[in-house]
């Protein structure tokens, strides 16, 4: 290993320790202000619009995006477009969440003026307490200070760190009150690995069902696998489904085939899914029973079949 890889890694792990040690600062510094913020989002009735410059604007980015995926509505708004017309973007009804390490930041005093001006509540985060921002806004939390992770204390990090931290802290803590569920968040997540690991079976099964009678003939069972192109064809009786004809069971039978009934090839008892099972737990089950094809039910109401899926479509979504 060369000095100068040397030197990275100390320098790499120097930063890291810091900004972590950072993180453990703000833990501690938490206080009933960070509670007074929650309490206005939770109270308005529009959005959060977030904002910030340079550095702190591309966290305050991401704060809104945090917030908007996770229950509460959220915009970013930037401080230099919002004095050419945005500030319409921020009305009565909004809460201004705005960031500035300094809390001087000048592109912010017109989003400060326009929230003193129209009586929308104002949370600041800043590490100054007697600056502007802390001095205008309804609820100011403080970032306790931490040196930058850079040795000169000029570059924006651990003090971005911090920031980032404290609005997922803010989210979740949103998110937790308001019992945001996994099914909240596939909502606003449809697309994408996130998506599909959340899809449940509901969503991907099909409702028009490749079925016929026990006492039909297995011609037409094989009519019907070739016809709907699932590979499988449920058996029914007068009281639903009963059993499964599947590929296996049409080798197990080759002989005289043709001369059975639908009831007599079957397997009996077909193992179902529930439609509000997630998809990925339907493929886990078929990769297990090493089969391609689920019939979905009620766990109370196994024989009412209600669509079927098959692993294909799974994969298709992604879900694997």
């Amino acid at each position: 290993m060369t000095s100068s890889t040397t030197d990275f890694l100390a320098t790499g792990r120097r930063v890291i320790a810091r900004e972590a040690e950072a993180l453990g600062i703000l833990r501690g510094a938490l206080d009933e202000n960070f509670t007074r913020a929650l309490a206005l989002i939770m109270a308005a009735r529009g959005r959060v619009i977030v904002s910030g410059m340079g550095k702190s604007g591309h966290i305050a980015r991401k704060i809104a995006a945090t917030l908007a995926s996770t229950g509460t509505p959220a915009h970013f708004v930037h401080p230099a477009e919002a004095s050419h017309g945005d500030l319409g973007m921020l009305t009565k009804g909004d809460v201004a969440l705005l960031l500035s390490n300094s809390g001087e930041t000048p592109e912010l005093a017109d989003i400060i003026t326009h929230t003193r001006r129209f009586g929308i509540p104002l949370i600041g985060v800043a590490s100054k307490p007697g600056s502007s921002l802390v001095r205008q806004c309804d609820v100011a939390i403080l970032l306790p200070e931490a040196p930058e992770a850079c040795e000169t204390g000029i570059v924006p990090t651990t003090s971005t760190t911090m920031m980032l931290a404290l609005g997922d802290a803010m989210a979740i803590a949103l998110m937790e009150h308001r019992a945001f569920t996994p099914e909240h968040f596939r909502l606003f997540h449809p697309g994408g690995k996130l998506g599909a690991k959340l899809l449940k079976v509901r969503d991907l099964m099909h409702s028009d069902l490749p079925l016929i009678q026990q006492d039909s003939p297995m011609s037409e069972a094989l009519l019907v696998i070739s016809q709907r192109g699932f590979g499988v064809v449920g058996v029914t009786d007068a009281q639903g489904l009963v059993g499964i004809i599947t590929d296996g069971d049409l080798r197990r039978n080759m002989d005289g085939l043709l001369r059975l009934t639908a009831g007599q090839v079957m397997t009996r008892a077909p193992r179902t899914v529930a439609p509000d099972a997630l998809a990925e737990a339907a493929v886990a089950l078929m990769n297990d029973r090493k089969i391609t094809c689920l019939f979905v039910a009620q766990p109370d109401q196994p024989q009412q079949a209600l669509g079927i899926l098959h692993i294909h479509d799974c994969l298709r979504a992604g879900v694997v």
